[in-house]
């Protein structure tokens, strides 16, 4: 759909992406070439290099990828997807060295489950979600399926991994909700024949595999957090173990050393180093968030690890500690603000926390957290000498942008939830706005904070405000169909702008005799702010709210994003578009160009925050 959309237009180039899906059972991948890293981020394939951290993007899935594999020599990397209800849903495998689409294979319904690669390279298996339940054998180089049967029995649960032996290609094993099953391949007669594991009484629910070097036995992580072995051979049971220690949370991960020890991730965010007699805990380290990858770098002197709090760790085998690789929101970003003027920095805010960011390495220089609460909105001051939020709670909140130390709290500045802020440029005023639809005009300092003055006229959630540079007027806009423009001085009303919107976006135009406004009704509006007259109007989405949108300095160009996942680049005298930017996977929560306009920062629902070169420069 995005793709469609954006036929005809230049394409935005695409710079970084700070973001990385933790929620994908196995989705953090050390390619062979010991040189990148693989993840996934919405619809995105990123492959990270380890020593310049460059990105580069495979793009042709058309909704979030829910698993990834790669094979043994690392020619060929594969990706399948989720979709919607009655769609298919794609498998791509990728030519890894020419970075683009080798294959593209369609059976499974809804959803990918899980991908795996046989030990030369010759079949790929996967593994359809709840709603289809097939297991599929394709044949690699003719790109085409070669047989499939349903991956369970109907009195077993859903099928969650799969993994082939390292020696064999015929035979491959499949786990999941009470089933745990042994494939072999007639490739004469187009047939997978399954043999069930016996387990005996032991029901469980198998979240990962792995396969010993000589292919003796296999182990399987299980939700209740202990390790089946079973013989591959003889398809017994041979231990469960540990007996009594169980990893809390479940077995989310496994990974065997040619030591004969075995690493073991964990849903309480552990990471075990244990003998695979008896899974006796040698090293453990905790980490944030629940495990789900652990991938070997090469031979195994290094592992990195994904966690579901959106986090990349690195770890040594020598010291066993953990080194912070990546980290990103693992919630909707929900705000974007940079320093007054420089690029060299921007802040985010999202569910728990705002992360202040250096622009070119995407490494974060400070986090500050607030449990169980989330951050509406932020503004830096204009001295650069605090970063002021708006939270859920109701309060403001003011902190350092150096250290994170907080300043002052705004209590009960707004009963339900503070969902706009905005500051003045001498730095004396916090203008704010709520979800019950009052604007407030607040004197700070840092040893003293008060109300000034309350106005009351929006009936919902004021949604933006932007003030005027000369601090005595600012616009607001609100879901309930107004745009007000306020006179600071005397605290009053100077023009209402209606229409039949949610509006969600408002800027000045840098001249500042017009605003021009954004919102659900996908129409992009130009206002006269000295009576509020209608100047025209554009046709700014084709599906989908318009939330974020900003000019450039020079008042030529502006930018627009919202739920069609695209970034709009805009000429503002001839309202048309010039370039059109396709990366989101998640709706579009709001951008900025950048102080220097070298630069489009756009962040979205699915965490991702997303680096352009802006085309105007």
């Amino acid at each position: 759909m995005a793709d469609e959309a954006a036929e005809g237009f230049p394409r935005l180039e695409l710079q970084s992406i700070i973001g990385f899906n933790g929620n994908v059972p196995g989705g953090l991948i050390a390619h062979p070439d010991q040189k990148h890293v693989i993840y996934p981020l919405g619809s995105t394939v990123i492959i990270q290099s380890l020593t310049t951290q460059k990105q580069e993007f495979l793009q042709g899935h058309s909704n979030n990828v829910s698993c990834i594999t790669v094979n043994r020599s690392g020619q060929y990397l594969a990706s399948g997807q989720v979709t919607h209800m009655g769609f298919k849903a794609d498998i791509l495998i990728w030519d890894y060295a020419n970075r683009e689409e080798y294959a593209r294979l369609v059976l499974h319904k809804a959803k990918v489950e899980a991908l795996a690669f046989s030990p030369n390279g010759t079949y790929l298996v996967s593994l359809g979600g709840q709603d289809d339940g097939s297991v599929v054998l394709w044949n690699v180089a003719k790109r085409e399926a070669i047989c499939g049967s349903p991956a369970s029995t109907h009195s077993s649960g859903i099928s969650l991994t799969v993994k082939f032996p390292n020696l064999r290609d015929d035979i491959f094993i499949t786990a999941g909700n009470c089933t745990l099953r042994v494939w072999e391949l007639d490739l004469r007669n187009r047939k997978i024949w399954p043999i069930e594991c016996q387990l005996g009484q032991l029901k469980r629910i198998v979240q990962c595999l792995e396969v010993e070097d000589d292919d003796s036995f296999f182990y399987g992580g299980t939700s209740s957090g202990d390790v089946l072995k079973v013989n591959l051979k003889t398809k017994l049971l041979n231990s469960c173990a540990p007996a009594k220690e169980k990893f809390s949370q479940g077995v989310t991960s496994l990974k065997l050393l040619k030591t004969g020890d075995i690493l073991v991730g964990s849903g309480d965010g552990a990471v075990s180093l244990c003998k695979t007699a008896n899974f006796k805990v040698i090293k453990q380290v905790h980490v944030e968030g629940g495990v789900t990858s652990i991938s070997l770098r090469g031979q195994g002197h290094q592992f990195f690890t994904g966690t579901q709090s959106s986090l990349i760790f690195r770890f040594n085998f020598t010291e066993f500690k953990d080194e912070l690789f990546t980290s990103c929101h693992c919630d909707a970003v929900n705000d974007i603000a940079f320093p007054f003027g420089t690029a060299e920095l921007f802040a985010t805010c999202s569910k728990n926390d705002i992360r202040v960011w250096h622009t070119e390495t995407n490494k974060v220089l400070l986090r500050i957290t607030v449990p169980n609460m989330t951050c509406n909105a932020i503004q830096f001051m204009h001295d650069g000498k605090s970063i002021v939020s708006a939270w859920n709670d109701g309060k403001i909140r003011a902190f350092t942008p150096e250290s994170g130390k907080l300043l002052y709290i705004l209590n009960n500045a707004h009963s339900m939830g503070v969902s706009a802020i905005a500051v003045t440029s001498d730095c004396k005023w916090v203008i704010s706005g709520g979800g019950e639809g009052q604007v407030r005009v607040w004197e700070v300092t840092p040893r003293s904070q008060r109300l000034l003055e309350s106005m009351k006229e929006h009936k919902s959630l004021v949604s933006c405000i932007k003030v005027k540079s000369n601090n005595r007027e600012c616009v607001t806009t609100s879901s309930d169909g107004t745009c007000i423009i306020w006179d600071l001085v005397r605290f009053v009303r100077n023009q209402m702008v209606l229409a039949n919107t949610m509006f969600k976006c408002v800027n000045y135009h840098p001249e500042e005799f017009q605003i021009i406004t954004s919102g659900s009704d996908r129409k992009i509006g130009y206002w006269e702010v000295f009576d509020g007259a209608a100047i025209r109007e554009l046709e700014g989405s084709l599906s989908g709210s318009i939330n974020g949108m900003d000019i450039a300095q020079d008042g030529r160009h502006f930018v627009t994003g919202g739920d069609e996942k695209l970034l709009k680049v805009w000429g503002y005298n001839e309202g048309e578009i010039t370039h059109i930017g396709v990366g989101h996977s998640g709706n579009i929560t709001g951008l900025k160009i950048c102080p220097n306009s070298h630069w489009i920062i756009s962040i979205s629902a699915d965490g991702a925050i997303l680096r352009w070169k802006f085309p105007h420069h």
